[in-house]
């Protein structure tokens, strides 16, 4: 009879239960594992950073429908890490962090990195366990991906002792649990189904927000029916963009603030009422706004604002019960009414507000100048990753996404270093697509070397980096002998000369007129690239009407 480590039986488990890819940091105990993935059929991404990995992990696990691995060395590789179980939690982006251990014979000891890991991930994710045994392996993999899975997407942890991954067992004596099926895809009852339709039909400036949650559900087809069949103005989510397209005449995205605090009824879809949609509450909202809200967790109905129609289920599963119930009705959303005029209008004038901005071809440039020619050369199908803070506030408004899942960003959770991680991701799952990361210099820096990682497997990523030398608006360059300010960075740094250490190319931009040529060479190479493009240290967003927190 032949025997099976641990190391083998825990790529085995992983190919098994749908996962692709493995991205992670080896060193002692967890070297095993990534061999064995190799020998498995997972490709192992090796990155230089345990959050990028961690970020790349989840990144790929919401493309792919089905969570994908992160391997990490143990005690300080796994709180690391910590922060993608974390972000991934929050983001409800299914991923599982596999964290090498001492080995079980030296607990307690002040072993080699030892810590008490599961302890330490279980606030940060749905499922974290250590395995005790070599047998046991498959049993816990299963629990952890269906767990991540299934209900609310989210992060799992699996605890991986030295000994254990080393152990060996009877491969005939290994029990493989069934391979985990799809999600079950819940319906809402048809009571609600009509009691939402006739809040719908009864107002009189309705909003539908298309949340990520949507995306995920790979409910698209069905939403974008949806909103032709009722001719419902929308706004999507920073995510949610694509599941319908920003260029559609009926998103009302140009006229967000007018369409928030005007809405008599919103339909919230696959959305929440967190920071990002201001909790739902005046003065971002109406005070007597009537709520629709469809979620695949109880516990999110009338977070932060009551509901009125609860739609519990699956995205795709209830926008289709929606659908059909439409077939027995004459309603639509008529065109031309006052609340229409009143979105186009403020949507135009956000849009001569902008204008100047645009045109702008002061040197050293501003944002809007230079997404002009971003937004110019930007392939439809490509995946773009925005972050930073006015990057990545400024570029959900200047950038159209057409598809869904072709945007990635700090998301719900807001987090900082996301960037390249996101980008090793889209660029591994979806090689026959451009990946595009537009992010600030600050941005940059927290995940920088991870343009090593692309270069190093032949990953063809652009980043594009809008360089205003500060940590959200850039400072002035200080006088000799004063202290620069907080969030100041190096004036003039030169990251794209990191491309070219890495066998890329790096392209310097200060000027506003030479930006397009430059865009049109980086896109065109076939290779790693950066352009670094200097910003004004005072550029910003446009005026804006109101400033409220959260």
């Amino acid at each position: 009879m032949a025997e099976i480590d641990g190391a083998t039986l825990m790529a085995r488990a992983l190919k098994q239960q749908g996962v692709k890819f493995m991205y992670g940091i080896v060193g002692f105990p967890v070297i095993p594992i990534a061999m064995a993935a190799q020998r498995e059929g997972i490709r192992y991404i090796g990155m230089r950073n345990e959050q990028s990995a961690s970020y790349a992990a989840q990144a790929a696990g919401y493309l792919l429908g089905r969570p994908q691995a992160c391997l990490v060395v143990s005690g300080p590789g796994v709180v690391h890490a910590l922060s993608g179980l974390a972000n991934a939690q929050q983001n409800c982006w299914p991923m599982i962090l596999i964290g090498g251990a001492n080995s079980t014979s030296q607990n307690g000891m002040q072993a080699f990195q030892e810590e008490r890991q599961v302890h330490i991930a279980s606030p940060f994710c749905k499922y974290a366990h250590g395995v005790e045994s070599v047998d046991r392996i498959p049993f816990y993999v299963e629990q952890a991906i269906r767990t991540a899975l299934y209900g609310r997407p989210g992060a799992a942890y699996l605890d991986m002792p030295e000994d254990v991954i080393s152990g060996l067992v009877e491969e005939d004596d290994i029990d493989f649990p069934a391979t985990i099926a799809e999600p079950p895809r819940s319906l809402a009852p048809p009571e609600n189904i009509e009691a939402a339709l006739d809040v719908l039909e009864g107002a009189e400036k309705p909003l539908v927000i298309i949340g990520k949650g949507m995306a995920w559900a790979r409910a698209e087809d069905d939403v974008r029916a949806f909103i032709e069949r009722t001719q419902l103005p929308f706004l999507a989510s920073p995510m949610g963009k694509g599941v319908m397209p920003d260029d559609h005449s009926l998103s009302v995205g140009a006229a967000r603030t007018l369409a928030l605090q005007e809405a008599d009824t919103i339909f919230l879809m696959g959305a929440r009422f967190n920071w990002i949609m201001h909790f739902g509450l005046p003065p971002r909202f109406g005070k007597n706004t009537r709520i629709i809200q469809l979620d695949s967790t109880a516990e999110e109905i009338s977070h932060n604002r009551e509901t009125e129609v609860a739609l519990l289920g699956d995205g795709k599963a209830i926008v289709g019960q929606l659908n059909d119930a439409l077939k027995n009705r004459q309603w639509f959303f008529p065109t031309g009414t006052d609340w229409q005029a009143a979105l186009s209008e403020k949507a135009a004038a956000n849009a001569a507000a902008v204008a100047p901005m645009v045109d702008d071809n002061t040197k050293p440039m501003n944002y809007y100048r230079a997404y002009r020619d971003i937004v110019d050369r930007l392939p439809k199908d490509a995946m773009i990753i925005g972050e930073g803070a006015n990057t990545m506030d400024i570029g959900r408004t200047q950038m159209p996404n057409l598809e869904p899942r072709r945007r990635l960003d700090a998301g719900t959770y807001g987090t900082m270093g996301v960037g390249l991680g996101f980008a090793i991701a889209a660029a591994t799952v979806h090689p026959d697509r451009p990946t595009i990361v537009v992010q600030g210099d600050s941005a940059f820096g927290f995940s920088g070397m991870e343009m090593e990682t692309a270069a190093r497997y032949r990953l063809p990523i652009k980043v594009i980096i809008l360089n205003n030398g500060g940590i959200g608006g850039g400072a002035p360059e200080p006088e000799d002998g004063v202290d620069r300010l907080p969030h100041a960075l190096m004036h003039g740094a030169r990251y794209d000369k990191m491309a070219e250490a890495f066998g890329g190319k790096g392209f310097h931009v200060d000027d506003p007129a030479d930006l397009g040529a430059v865009l049109d060479e980086a896109l065109a190479f076939d290779g790693m690239v950066i352009v670094n493009v200097v910003i004004a240290a005072d550029a910003g967003r446009k005026p804006q009407a109101h400033h409220w927190h959260g």
